[in-house]
């Protein structure tokens, strides 16, 4: 059976502006990654991408939000490999540890001029606006970073809970607004700054999030409508082999039994035979149903997803 084909992050959906030169060398630097590490970083950039053009931000804005982006993990090759391929929770020691990629990655930046203007994102995007975050604790955060830190936490989610498909994205996208709420310990100090007042995350950025997924899942929809396709095809194809089997069964003559079983083998395909065809026709019709309930469940998903609010 052909197998599905569908990327959680398809590169279509990234508009990368023809890189020149000069973005190819920041972008080369990721070479120097673990592929994890490398693979996230990708993604940050393509939902940053598609988030700035949901914000309407120029062209040049959003390069170099996404450019940021594609960098905004590089400190971590400065993290031994054992914290930051750690499978279990780290330690109160080694979470320190690993917060360092912050700024080494931002010094790291600032001493290769090609580098220096995303050294921002490298160092904020961790921080949060409720002044939570870290390293440095603040609420004046670049909108670069903002974009990043939203990107970035919805995608560690989404490696964490090893989604292949976006059915129950929405309880992804619901754990993200609440970091896009006022924090009460924050809200009970607001006269002392209005800052305190917002949560860690931009909502206004959530929102856009909130657009780019709908597309993502649209995608999907659009890449198992192709599988049906291809699907109904075969079970078409394999209904009429059972066709030929029944009229081979009723044949009187030899000569009519030669026929029709010579119609179903030039109706079989890569490792289909007279054994096994039923059971590849059971196989794909319980896979168009399997997928056909996953279209309703998507689109579900996207009901769900409008009606969220932040």
């Amino acid at each position: 059976m052909k197998n599905e084909k569908f990327d959680f992050y398809s590169p279509v959906n990234l508009k990368s502006y023809n890189l020149d030169k000069t973005m190819r060398y920041q972008l080369d630097i990721l070479g120097n990654l673990d592929f994890f590490t490398r693979r996230h970083s990708e993604n940050v950039a393509n939902l940053t991408c598609r988030i700035c053009e949901y914000l309407h931000f120029n062209q040049k804005f959003t390069i170099y939000c996404t450019i940021s982006a594609y960098l905004h993990d590089i400190g971590k090759m400065f993290i031994p490999s054992k914290i930051l391929n750690k499978p279990d929770k780290l330690t109160d020691q080694e979470f320190e540890v690993m917060k360092t990629h912050t700024t080494k990655g931002y010094e790291m930046c600032m001493k290769d001029l090609k580098l220096r203007p995303y050294a921002i994102v490298a160092l904020d995007h961790h921080e949060a606006l409720n002044g939570s975050g870290y390293p440095n604790g603040i609420t004046k955060i670049p909108m670069e970073a903002q974009i990043v830190r939203v990107a970035d936490e919805y995608d560690a989610i989404v490696t964490k809970r090893q989604y292949k498909t976006h059915v129950n994205i929405s309880e992804t996208l619901k754990d993200l607004i609440k970091d896009a709420q006022p924090d009460p310990k924050f809200v009970a100090l607001d006269y002392l700054s209005q800052n305190l007042k917002v949560g860690k995350i931009n909502k206004h950025v959530l929102k856009a999030l909130f657009k780019v997924v709908i597309d993502d899942i649209l995608y999907e929809i659009s890449c198992l409508y192709d599988y049906l396709d291809y699907l109904k095809e075969n079970i078409k194809r394999l209904e009429l082999i059972c066709k030929y089997a029944k009229k081979m069964e009723e044949s009187k003559t030899d000569k009519k039994k030669s026929y029709y079983k010579e119609g179903m083998r030039m109706l079989f395909q890569v490792d289909e035979n007279f054994e096994n065809y039923n059971q590849v026709y059971e196989d794909y019709k319980n896979a168009l149903q399997i997928r056909t309930d996953r279209i309703k469940k998507l689109y579900d998903e996207i009901k769900i997803i409008k009606k969220l609010e932040v």
